[in-house]
């Protein structure tokens, strides 16, 4: 699994995702390439971000997946660039794909953001019992006695 893939995604999402920007490229408004989803994903514009997993170098498309964090845009994995971009209608691969207007293909890209959302949320408890566990407890530090008045400090006891 490449760096910057954050997750598994099931084979039967990922041909969802296909399937949705085929008919959102049809009938709605899909942003083909990198540069162009990471501007939809800037202006707020994007239903779902499709990124292929197979991106070569990884660096082109290693900033999705956290910009889509900070914007709180749903994305998505898909195994192949090739497959990415028939599905949009492209002779050539494609490395990521937004979808801004999902057309006829709202009910399943709602349907992808909803179960992407379930397992954003399965992900962020496993990440927090991984921390608690690399965590060591830390100690606290020993209250000291209050010394009494009257009572000459140690240096001066010796005396």
């Amino acid at each position: 699994m490449k760096s910057y893939v954050k997750f598994e995604t099931p084979k039967e999402l990922s041909e969802k995702a296909y399937q949705a920007v085929q008919i959102a490229k049809d009938t709605g408004r899909v942003r083909k390439g990198t540069n162009e989803a990471t501007k939809a994903i800037e202006k707020g514009e994007s239903m779902l971000v499709v990124i292929a997993e197979d991106v070569d170098p990884e660096e082109v498309v290693m900033h999705l997946p956290i910009l889509c964090d900070e914007k709180k845009a749903a994305y998505v994995y898909v195994p192949s660039k090739k497959d990415l971009g028939k599905s949009a209608g492209l002779e050539v691969g494609c490395s990521a794909i937004a979808i801004e207007k999902a057309g006829n293909a709202t009910e399943i890209v709602e349907e992808i953001v909803k179960r992407l959302g379930k397992k954003a949320k399965e992900e962020k408890v496993e990440e927090k019992k991984e921390e608690k566990e690399e965590k060591p407890e830390e100690k606290k530090p020993k209250k000291r006695k209050k010394k009494e008045e009257g009572e000459k400090p140690a240096e001066e006891k010796k005396e």
